[in-house]
C-alpha cells in the first residue's frame, strides 16, 4: 500500500525504484497487488456491514450482511485481478503496434502498479455518504497520472511513440474500470434488483 501512495505523490521516483527492483509478475502479484486488494476489500466490506451505503438522497444507509459483503468483495477482487492480467496482455499487444519488443513482465508491471491508486481509492467506498462514482473518478484520475510516468520508464518506447502508447493504454483503463465502476455503483445503489436478490439468496444459502 505504501508504494501505491508513493505513486500518487512521487510518481517519477517511485517508478524508478520499481524498475530497479525488477520484480517478476508472480512477485508483484503476491507481494504487492494481492495484499493491496485484500486490504481494500476487507475495509470496504467492513464499511458495508457496519455503516452501509446510501441508496437515495433522503434514504437511510442500507447495511449488508456478512455474506453479502463477502460475495460482493470477492467479485471485486476477482474482477480486479482479471482486469490487471488482461490489461497487461492488451498493453503488450499494443506495444507491438509501435514496433516495440516489450515483454509481458513489463506490461504487467505497468498495469499492476498504475492501477494501484485506483484500487486504493476504493477505501472511500467504506463510508456510507460517499458515492462509488466519486471514488472511481478520483481513483482513475490518479491511476492515469501514474500511468503517464510508468509507460516511458518501464515499457521504454521510442520517445515519439511514448505518448501514443500511453493514450491507448489510458483509454483502455478508463473504459474497463468505467464498466466495473458502473456495475459496482448500481449494485450498491440498489438499481440491480435481480443481482441484489441473487447475492442475497447466495449469502443466505452459504453463510
Amino acid at each position: 500500500m505504501i508504494e501505491s501512495v508513493l505513486l500518487i505523490f512521487d510518481p517519477t521516483g517511485s517508478w524508478g525504484r520499481i524498475v530497479r527492483a525488477q520484480r517478476g509478475p508472480l512477485s508483484i502479484l503476491l507481494r504487492f497487488l494481492l495484499p493491496l486488494l485484500l486490504v481494500t476489500c476487507a475495509i470496504e466490506g467492513y464499511g458495508l456491514i457496519h455503516w452501509g451505503k446510501l441508496q437515495g438522497v433522503m434514504s437511510h444507509p442500507r447495511t449488508y450482511s456478512l455474506g453479502e459483503a463477502v460475495l460482493f468483495e470477492s467479485g471485486q477482487l476477482l474482477t480486479s485481478l482479471v482486469l490487471v492480467f488482461i490489461g497487461a496482455g492488451v498493453l503488450k499487444s499494443m506495444g507491438g503496434t509501435f514496433h516495440a519488443r516489450n515483454t509481458y513482465h513489463q506490461a504487467f508491471t505497468v498495469v499492476a502498479y498504475a492501477l494501484s491508486p485506483f484500487f486504493l481509492l476504493r477505501l472511500l467506498d467504506a463510508f456510507a455518504p460517499i458515492s462509488p462514482w466519486v471514488s472511481w473518478a478520483i481513483g482513475i484520475f490518479l491511476a492515469l497520472a501514474a500511468l503517464y510516468h510508468g509507460v516511458p520508464q518501464v515499457m521504454q518506447p521510442d520517445p515519439p511513440q511514448a505518448f501514443g502508447l500511453y493514450l491507448m493504454t489510458a483509454v483502455l483503463m478508463f473504459s474497463i474500470t468505467g464498466v466495473m465502476g458502473f456495475v459496482a455503483a448500481w449494485y450498491l445503489q440498489g438499481k440491480f434488483t435481480k443481482l441484489d436478490a441473487l447475492i442475497s439468496a447466495l449469502a443466505v444459502r452459504f453463510f
